[in-house]
């Protein structure tokens, strides 16, 4: 994983300045014309299953064009020249590739993912659009998300996974 920005860990729960800020990042995305799709806590929130995370996941299609697209996007909410430093090079690759950054204010991380292993890519995601506080957001659907983190090794994704099979019934594959 490549770091970028300031990268600071979270030191606290998340407040509602942070989602304030997503939703922020959220209009850019969507006037930039990003093709992403957010993956994670906030996506869980989302789907209605709010729960305390510490980083904003966004899977998006690893193309020159789009992450070009993704810079522009964060260099219209942050005021950070480390933005510049993020290379598509670096989320295309056969293994996958992650881009984390830090921007400079807030205690949070952005987990840029264009590929995870050979099981994810942006192609592999089914998403939908869900509006939150006004705001359209490119989703991954309850499914998706119950398959991304129901073999994982961390307690979090299990618990996860367990939550959306229950709110959604869903069932292993």
């Amino acid at each position: 994983m490549r770091q970028v920005g300031s990268c600071r860990s979270a030191a606290k729960f998340p407040s509602v300045v942070q989602l304030s800020a997503f939703l922020q990042l959220g209009l850019a995305l969507e006037k930039e014309e990003v093709a992403y799709v957010l993956v994670g806590g906030l996506a869980l929130f989302a789907q209605g299953l709010p729960r305390v995370t510490y980083d904003i996941d966004l899977f998006i299609q690893a193309t020159v064009p789009n992450v070009e697209r993704l810079k522009a996007a964060l260099r219209s909410v942050y005021d950070d020249p480390s933005i510049e430093e993020i290379q598509a090079v670096d989320l295309c690759g056969e293994q996958g590739g992650v881009v984390r950054y830090g921007p400079p204010e807030g205690d949070y991380v952005i987990d840029i993912l264009g590929r995870l292993g050979e099981m994810w890519a942006y192609e592999d995601l089914e998403a939908q659009w869900i509006e939150v506080q006004g705001v359209r957001l490119r989703v991954a659907t309850p499914r998706t998300l119950f398959r991304m983190k129901r073999g994982t090794v961390r307690p979090q994704d299990r618990a996860d996974a367990a939550a959306l099979a229950l709110k959604f019934q869903l069932e292993d594959d």
